[in-house]
């Protein structure tokens, strides 16, 4: 399993975030993410959003903690990086 997860640091809705990536698949992605109770509605087209206060929880069920830059190069080597560009459907 190589689900990674990186430190909250994105300001929303009063409170912090972190991404949840997968870099072998987002089946992986998803069944982490259902396991972890995450809903479907964090997903956002090649990562789930997560709050601040789940990180722990998060990491205890498997996730791999990395910074925000090895998780962007991880995720891009994956091929699974989807650009800004792709998300706005240009």
């Amino acid at each position: 399993m190589a689900v990674l997860i990186d430190e909250p640091a994105w300001p929303a809705h009063g409170r912090l975030w972190g991404h949840l990536v997968s870099d072998v698949s987002l089946d992986e992605l998803h069944a982490f993410a259902r396991a972890a109770g995450i809903p479907e509605r964090g997903f956002d087209h090649d990562h789930y959003d997560y709050p601040e206060e789940r990180r722990g929880a998060l990491i205890a069920q498997g996730a791999e903690p990395v910074s925000g830059r090895e998780l962007v190069e991880r995720l891009q080597a994956s091929g699974l990086r989807v650009s800004q560009r792709e998300k706005r459907g240009l």
